[in-house]
């Protein structure tokens, strides 16, 4: 089985195995309205609030390449319809993710040739679903969901793969991946202790900014890095000890005058230099996780350069570790790392950052053609938070069903 194919695969098992159908980790849902009886029909549509087209915009993948404007076009195609176990989800908000490169460039399944769909992450309504379905789901639910395919207006996919949420706020999209690999890898990799000292790289990103907030909440010395002043700011008020702006302070000098002893644990995710300087700044008996190397997926061979031929004198000499991270590999974890994040966002001691380009040279993300300017936005590093794109306006008027 390809590795995309296990991480699909991974991914169902995961939504499956947090019970899609059961109310949210202790949110009380709104009681459901009742099911039309449409038992002479195989499925059904609300066509009066949510004004479903018989066309619809999705983005696909049409030639392979890392540079996404090449490799991703806009098609228009007819509204698909729900099967018997699935629903219809008119996306309100898509999440962009670093990943997203190396998909349309073919890194995880050489075998899939284009074209095929792009995008992960989607969080909307329901507007249609098959009868089956309608046991555990209504017309107007929200749903958030991860699965291939998510840059479209609308989506079909299996009920059992959805994650049912109390909202259609892009807060809830950035726990889905970005939240659940910063929480489980620090539980479960990090070995987190009291008084540690714990380093994010690109802290103030999608992921970075759950990783300072629980490596804070562990009792541990949080230091993150980042590229501007605003994003130090934003670093402090989430609880970083020490936001270091890569782009006026010198990253390895500022962390061997100030942290002579090294690190504890490191959470990174950039790659190249920087997981070369992760390694030299370990502590002794330190962990560096590594959860990605976005500095090298728009490269031809997707992967940054790293000078490691004396990793294993290194380790050795601190009894140091170098520990990778991908979540699929942690599907028992998942459901109480989702669990204890929507509590805590409930409860407000969880903030989740999210970024739609309200400050962007071109403005705010609307649209599915804006995916494009979000992508690159990423890249050039000017993101705070996660990412998202608005798909569609909230929608007017009430079911009919």
């Amino acid at each position: 089985m390809s590795s995309l194919a296990r991480a699909r695969s991974c991914c169902r098992r995961a939504i499956a195995a947090i019970g899609g159908g059961d109310a949210l980790f202790g949110v009380h849902p709104v009681s459901r309205r009742s099911i039309v009886d449409m038992s002479y029909s195989t499925h059904f549509m609300d066509f009066k609030g949510s004004s479903i087209a018989s066309s619809m915009k999705k983005l696909v993948v049409t030639r392979l390449s890392a540079d996404f404007r090449e490799a991703v076009s806009a098609q228009t195609v007819p509204v698909p319809t729900p099967g018997d176990a699935d629903l219809l989800v008119r996306n309100r908000f898509v999440g962009i993710n670093a990943s997203d490169i190396n998909y349309s460039a073919g890194r995880y399944d050489p075998s899939v040739k284009p074209p095929f769909d792009a995008g992960f992450e989607g969080i909307g309504e329901v507007v249609g679903l098959g009868l089956s379905a309608s046991s555990q789901y209504t017309v107007g639910d929200t749903v958030a969901y991860f699965s291939s395919g998510a840059f479209a207006e609308y989506k079909v996919i299996p009920a059992k793969e959805v994650v049912p949420v109390p909202a259609v706020k892009p807060e809830f999209l950035t726990l889905l991946v970005s939240g659940a690999t910063a929480y489980i890898a620090l539980k479960r990799l990090g070995d987190l202790a009291k008084g540690e000292t714990v380093l994010v790289t690109a802290a103030a990103g999608g992921t970075g900014q759950f990783a300072v907030q629980f490596a804070k909440q562990a009792g541990c010395h949080v230091i993150g890095t980042c590229s501007s002043n605003e994003k130090a700011g934003f670093l402090k008020a989430i609880g970083c000890d020490r936001p270091i702006n890569y782009t006026t302070e010198d990253l390895a000098k500022t962390l061997r005058k100030e942290y002579p002893q090294g690190i504890d644990v490191i959470y990174e995710s950039v790659g190249g230099s920087v997981l070369e300087l992760a390694v030299n700044s370990l502590a002794n008996k330190g962990r560096l996780i590594v959860i990605g190397f976005i500095s090298g997926y728009q490269s031809a061979s997707g992967i940054p350069p790293f000078r490691g031929a004396t990793l294993p004198v290194k380790l050795l000499q601190k009894s140091a570790s170098i520990r990778g991270f991908f979540l699929p590999h942690f599907l028992s974890d998942y459901r109480e790392a989702l669990s204890s994040m929507m509590q805590m966002f409930g409860k407000g001691k969880l903030m989740c950052e999210v970024d739609c380009g309200d400050l962007a040279e071109g403005g705010r993300f609307v649209g599915l053609d804006s995916v494009f300017q979000a992508v690159d936005y990423l890249y050039a590093g000017k993101n705070l938070g996660k990412v998202v794109v608005e798909v569609a306006p909230p929608p007017v008027g009430n079911s009919k069903l």
